[in-house]
């Protein structure tokens, strides 16, 4: 086990002897996911000056901390839910891993072990369809990601 893995069940257990185990528990601690998530949405709206009257009011930083906060949060309550979070999760990723990679191409998966930027975004234009006569798009040039299933 991790030393965040291990972190994170020690918060576990702090709050399940503070506020029980409960279905009302549960359904807190998934609300208060929510919570964090507006908060990221909070600071990315501070980081870019959405609203005016305010300018900017917060940084990178402060977007990657409150993303942060939703993470921990949702390792706090993925342990409501099985019993072996960690393994839950690593499976998770790799099922999400597995999935991409049947449509990744090879530039991609070049590029992104490259972590050129710049490439991988021109790849992400690439793309998407934007062809009249696809079968997938039923000749409606809609867009849709190449690689994708009718």
């Amino acid at each position: 086990m991790s030393t965040d893995w291990q972190t994170i069940r020690e918060l576990v257990a702090w709050l399940d002897q503070a506020n029980g185990t409960s279905p009302h528990e549960t359904a807190m601690r998934l609300m208060k996911l929510t919570e964090e998530a507006g908060e990221v949405m909070q600071a990315y709206i501070g980081m870019v000056g959405q609203n005016p009257r305010k300018g900017v009011t917060h940084s990178r930083a402060d977007v990657a901390d409150e993303l942060c906060d939703v993470i921990v949060t949702a390792m706090v309550a993925l342990h409501s839910f099985t019993d072996d979070p960690e393994q839950h999760l690593a499976t998770k990723i790799q099922t999400i891993a597995d999935r991409s990679r049947e449509h990744a191409t090879d530039k991609f998966i070049d590029a992104a072990k490259a972590r050129d930027p710049q490439e991988l975004e021109e790849l992400r234009h690439e793309a998407w369809c934007r062809d009249d006569a696809c079968p997938t798009c039923d000749g409606t040039g809609g867009d849709h990601q190449i690689g994708c299933q009718p």
